[in-house]
């Protein structure tokens, strides 16, 4: 996917833009993108940690990314319009076909949103699933960060993905195979802190995944570090994300061997492992 940068901006273009998982709530991540004086923030929960990250670091908030209408993910928009719109509004991007009041600009997939302050140009990805009008945000890299960035929220996780709270499991695969088209450097910024449970689930059906393995001792020494495990990237997933692998005729085997249960094709495979999933622990 390629993305034309169709506008510039004079203003701190020569900054690398930054990246920044704020803890939330349990396990939740707010996002913070940030060139160091301005700053957009993605599924904000929770305002007042959002209020402290920007006071602390003396940023400006100038728009707010959502990526589905679930309290987790919107419970402090309002708030953080109030505080922050003073001396100019704070817009607000959001799905269009989800009960969000707050939301002033409403996307669907393929649109294309520019936020000027930091030269940012987003992409805009349908992946219904966890709810129907879910999007992601891709940003293609740019000549300052060599990296694309994917804001995904509760579609896809460090080696798992969302629930199905409002999709089908047909729509939920058609969205993980687009993220997975996308490029393998591709960094990939979730919502949430799940991948120890994921990995210790997805050990059950590819127990000798030498990549898992690493991953979990790389995942566990970094928690222990109160780290975030993330950003991680679509080239990782592909070799730990047991939803990205549904193709291989070994996890139809280790389905059939563990639960009994025979699968033929990559969407039955999905989704009795999703229903696995949903019975052994969160996320």
């Amino acid at each position: 996917m390629s993305i034309p940068l169709k506008a510039k901006s004079t203003r701190n273009t020569n900054r690398r833009l930054q990246y920044i998982p704020v803890p939330a709530f349990i396990d939740n991540y707010i996002w913070v993108i940030t060139n160091g004086c301005d700053a957009v923030v993605v599924d904000p929960g929770d305002a007042a940690v959002i209020t402290g990250f920007l006071g602390r670091h003396s940023l400006r908030l100038i728009a707010i990314l959502l990526t589905h209408h679930h309290a987790d993910h919107v419970g402090g928009v309002a708030s953080l319009i109030q505080m922050y719109s003073t001396n100019s509004p704070v817009l607000v991007y959001g799905p269009r076909s989800e009960p969000i009041p707050e939301i002033t600009n409403p996307l669907i997939g393929e649109d294309l949103v520019y936020i000027e302050p930091l030269d940012l140009v987003l992409s805009i990805i349908h992946v219904p699933g966890h709810t129907r009008g879910h999007i992601a945000y891709f940003s293609d890299a740019t000549s300052l960060d060599q990296a694309p960035h994917l804001l995904c929220g509760d579609t896809l996780f460090s080696s798992g993905c969302g629930r199905l709270f409002e999709g089908t499991p047909q729509q939920m695969l058609a969205s993980l195979d687009t993220l997975m088209a996308l490029p393998d450097a591709t960094e990939v910024h979730c919502a949430h802190e799940y991948t120890l449970s994921n990995i210790a689930f997805a050990l059950q059906v590819e127990p000798d995944n030498i990549d898992l393995l690493a991953w979990q001792a790389q995942a566990h020494n970094l928690r222990a570090a109160g780290e975030a495990t993330l950003p991680t990237t679509i080239g990782h997933e592909k070799r730990v994300n047991l939803f990205l692998r549904v193709h291989l005729p070994a996890i139809r085997q280790r389905l059939a061997d563990k639960r009994h249960v025979y699968t033929i094709g990559r969407l039955e495979t999905f989704t009795e492992l999703r229903e696995w999933k949903n019975v052994f622990c969160c996320g």
